[in-house]
């Protein structure tokens, strides 16, 4: 990792920039299956699966639906699960549930002035589509991030696509998550053409209102040019990223660990270590190098760390602009009074406090969502709540004489825009 000493606020740009990859070779082949399952339904899905994934359909499912997951398979799934993962998961789903739940926005109903009633009420979504890669880590503790604030908004439908191996079969881990948030469909499906599927229909899989989930280059560009047609996904997506702020009372090797965890995501990942002395930097560089010779994934990890950088910050308002301006999805606050920085940061996903905090909480089972902006969005975008599986609706209800005493107010600033209809539909009401 590259180590920057107070740099100037003139570098601070190319300091806060992360990998971009050039999708432009990519977005003609992800349109190309959109328009292939648009047009050609479940026969092009089996096609695409054929032609990207090398597999024949799934084993043991109906011929008149190849994708779904049958319940046998589901309970099936359950007795390969470990009985400690098993336990795992139900203390990360009750603590998800119960964050989640306290979410849950309440009605507001105000009178703006006599006989005008405004109100606002959140409803669910009916039906939500969640997507979970599948590869060398299935992501189980993503379906708990999606499916447990999905069910306690209410949503009526929930329908999982992950896809299956080469053998035919999803993850038991994935399969038996799915169980315990009380997902209503899964599909054996991945890829692009799951997007499709889900965006616009095949035969047997109806289509869902918004899209949720990570996935790689494909299924993140397939996520974007669905949403372009007026289908909502969850936000844009970007490799993952933490930054960790670390004073002297920060352990060297704590503050290792939380980079190499993000390190370990994927080559494309990026962790940043804003740091009070070149002395601890030079530390943590170190440190850093003995836990990566430890580490399974360390060829991912030692990428993703070509990527990262540590920058040095003697001033302490200096090093919260800094953070601020990199928008981290994951920020780690190491120091004395994390709580002192914490209350100053305006722009991350998800701030961790204190020594004893680290990202993994997060990502698995404090009950915070781990589904968050990334790529400097965290300054304007929210992560994942219980208020994105909602949507909100307005009423009013005017009197007679709430219309009348407002609309003076609404004919002059229609005639003022040139809207004389709107105007009527004013006068006509109060001339009855």
């Amino acid at each position: 990792m590259d180590i920057v000493i107070n740099p100037p606020q003139g570098q601070w740009k190319g300091l806060c920039s992360r990998v971009v990859a050039d999708d432009a070779a990519i977005e003609g082949r992800v349109r190309a299956i959109l328009d292939r399952v648009r047009t050609g339904g479940d026969a092009a899905l089996v096609e695409i699966t054929r032609e990207v994934e090398g597999r024949e359909m799934p084993s043991g499912v109906e011929a008149s639906n190849p994708f779904l997951v049958s319940s046998e398979q589901i309970a099936a799934a359950a007795n390969e699960v470990g009985d400690a993962v098993k336990e795992a998961i139900a203390a990360a789903a009750a603590n998800i549930r119960a964050f989640h739940s306290a979410q849950k926005p309440a009605p507001v109903e105000v009178e703006t002035m006599p006989g005008v009633r405004c109100m606002r009420r959140s409803l669910p979504i009916e039906r939500v589509g969640l997507y979970i890669p599948g590869g060398s880590a299935p992501l189980f503790s993503t379906l708990l991030m999606l499916a447990i604030p999905a069910k306690n908004a209410g949503c009526r439908e929930i329908v999982l696509c992950t896809p299956a191996g080469r053998d035919g079969k999803v993850a038991p881990s994935v399969l038996y998550a799915a169980s315990v948030c009380g997902v209503d469909t899964i599909y054996s499906l991945g890829g692009a053409q799951t997007i499709a599927a889900m965006a616009f229909g095949t035969e047997t899989i109806a289509p869902v209102n918004k899209i949720f989930g990570p996935g790689n280059r494909y299924v993140t560009k397939a996520k974007q040019l669905v949403a372009a047609t007026g289908v909502a996904i969850d936000m844009p997506a970007g490799p993952s990223e933490v930054m960790v702020m670390a004073d002297d009372t920060a352990d060297v090797r704590f503050v290792a660990s939380d980079l190499l965890s993000q390190a370990e995501h994927g080559p494309d990942s990026q962790a940043i270590l804003v740091c009070k002395s070149s002395d601890f930097a030079a530390k943590v560089q170190a440190e850093v190098d003995r836990q990566l010779a430890l580490l399974p994934r360390r060829d991912i990890a030692q990428k993703a760390l070509g990527n990262s950088r540590i920058v040095v910050m003697e001033d302490h308002n200096r090093a919260v602009a800094f953070a601020n301006a990199y928008a981290s999805e994951h920020l780690i606050i190491a120091t004395r009074n994390p709580w002192d920085i914490a209350e100053k940061i305006t722009a991350a996903g998800s701030v961790f406090i204190g020594h004893y905090s680290p990202e993994s909480a997060g990502d698995y089972a404090s009950g915070t969502n781990h589904t968050l902006p990334t790529m400097g969005l965290a300054s304007a975008w929210s992560g994942i709540g219980l208020d994105s599986f909602m949507h909100s609706i307005t009423y009013q209800e005017l009197t007679r004489e709430g219309l009348a005493s407002l609309g003076k107010t609404i004919t002059t600033m229609a005639e003022a825009e040139g809207l004389d209809a709107h105007a009527a539909a004013v006068r006509i009401r109060l001339e009855r």
